[in-house]
């Protein structure tokens, strides 16, 4: 008997060891996941995410917001981040995020190729694509306002423009805060902001993102919009002949869109697997299948074609160091001088 009940509490025994061991077998082989804050078109973003998974069978969700917006949230969560990477949006709020400690500095193997000029020096994020500032307008509402096509920053000031200016809020939009230290440094600060009070007397509205301004001109909404060229090219090549644009004659502020690792990031690896993945050249020409249409960083992707009617731009000698130190103080200026906060829709 004493025999049978110890025969019986060994299989017991065995019977639970090998339940630990297939518990922490499955442990050691559960999926990874990653969580993305993605700062770039929306279907940009899923198709990245949806190619990484395939790449690399690691689970990927992403969440679409500004630049301005997804800098506020992992401000509020930095002592218990929710998301991984950030990916996407204007390298300037990114370099503010740096100066709060909000961002790990990895240095990809896969940036080396990645030119100096789309990089900080100190890894915290890297560029993966640039875009022009520039004017957008319906030339529906041209031909019937009898107003002619904007050609430079002053032109905006003319007072046919009045309530038909549409573009996003510097406080929401990394686009829009491009176009407000575009114009303090093109026309020095003093002048620069007087120029922005001006300016703001011909808005209607400043909306939430970057393309908002556009997609209103679509819609014919609105007249006006200042925003990235390859927004107003996607717009055109989705069909919507009445939209024209053009860069400004006296030289115009670029984006660097970028890509980084949130600190603390809960999934760590997988953000360096996806940073790594997201600079080769197969993952940046992605964009390009679903209208994001931006210059490259890596020298080795082929840019979409459409872009290249812009490469003679004139461009500023951008300050981005500056503009990112400064961010906080000038939007707090920009919303006192225009009595404006950033919308939440």
């Amino acid at each position: 008997m004493k025999r049978n009940l110890m025969s019986l509490l060994l299989v017991f025994v065995l019977v639970i060891s090998g339940t630990f061991s297939v518990f922490a077998g499955g442990q050691e082989e559960e999926k990874q996941t990653l969580t993305i804050y993605a700062g770039m078109l929306e279907e940009h973003a899923a198709l990245a995410a949806s190619e990484f998974e395939k790449a690399t069978g690691i689970e990927t969700n992403f969440v679409r917001m500004s630049g301005g917006e997804i800098l506020a949230r992992i401000r509020a969560e930095k002592d218990n981040p929710q998301a991984s990477v950030w990916y996407g949006g204007g390298s300037l709020t990114f370099i503010e995020a740096d100066n709060m400690g909000l961002l790990e500095h990895y240095a990809s193997p896969t940036a080396a190729v990645i030119p100096d000029k789309f990089k900080p020096g100190n890894d915290s994020w890297t560029g993966i694509y640039s875009g022009y500032l520039g004017f957008e307008a319906d030339q529906e509402w041209l031909d019937e306002a009898g107003a002619p096509m904007p050609q430079s920053w002053e032109d905006l000031l003319d007072p046919i423009y009045k309530d038909e200016i549409v573009f996003a809020h510097p406080g929401s939009s990394s686009t829009a805060y491009n176009v407000l230290v575009t114009m303090l440094q093109i026309k020095g600060e003093e002048a620069g902001w007087d120029y922005l009070q001006k300016l703001n007397e011909n808005v209607r509205q400043y909306t939430k993102s970057g393309s908002g301004g556009g997609r209103m001109i679509q819609l014919h909404e609105c007249g006006i919009s200042i925003g990235y060229m390859h927004d107003a090219i996607a717009f055109k090549r989705e069909g919507y002949d009445h939209i024209t644009f053009t860069t400004p004659s006296e030289g115009t502020g670029y984006e660097i869109g970028a890509v980084g690792i949130i600190k603390g990031a809960p999934e760590l690896e997988a953000a360096k697997k996806f940073v790594d993945w997201c600079l080769t050249p197969e993952a940046q020409e992605l964009g390009q299948t679903v209208n994001a249409l931006q210059f490259l960083t890596n020298p080795n992707a082929n840019p979409p074609v459409e872009v290249l009617q812009l490469k003679d731009t004139v461009l500023i000698e951008q300050d981005d160091v500056w503009a990112g130190e400064n961010r906080s103080a000038f939007l707090e200026k920009f919303n006192m001088l225009t009595k404006t906060t950033p919308p939440t829709k």
